[in-house]
């Protein structure tokens, strides 16, 4: 199912070592991935530092943009969910102080939309 999953646009819970493997030049010896989640071939990751965004990029996937973003920079998010005819939900992240949001990010109509606002819920209220 989480192939199906991922080809549909639906994210998926992504394994942490696997993901840590592929980040080891991103990450800090300090830094530890917590949790992860795959769309199609892109990735949000949660560190105990940031928020690592992984825009995998071309036919091949071989160019990857990695965006960075510390939790303590993140001022405001917002999810909207799917409706009965709506296939797309879609997660919005402010960074600073900025009026539009700086990351969207669309999915399809899917529960992992929750686990992942509940996760930036926690991650910004850490001290």
């Amino acid at each position: 199912m989480g192939l199906l999953d991922g080809l549909m646009g639906n994210a998926t819970k992504a394994d942490i070592n696997e993901v840590e493997k592929e980040l080891e030049a991103i990450i800090t010896e300090s830094e530890k991935v917590e949790l992860a989640f795959k769309l199609v071939r892109d990735l949000i990751v949660f560190t105990n530092t940031r928020l690592i965004l992984i825009d995998k990029q071309g036919m091949t996937g071989k160019k990857v943009e990695y965006l960075s973003i510390p939790y303590k920079s993140i001022s405001r998010f917002s999810i909207e969910t799917a409706g009965h005819f709506d296939l797309d939900a879609e997660l919005k992240i402010w960074i600073s102080s900025a009026i539009e949001p700086t990351i969207s990010k669309q999915f399809r109509k899917d529960k992992s939309i929750y686990d992942i606002q509940k996760a930036l819920a926690s991650y910004i209220a850490k001290p």
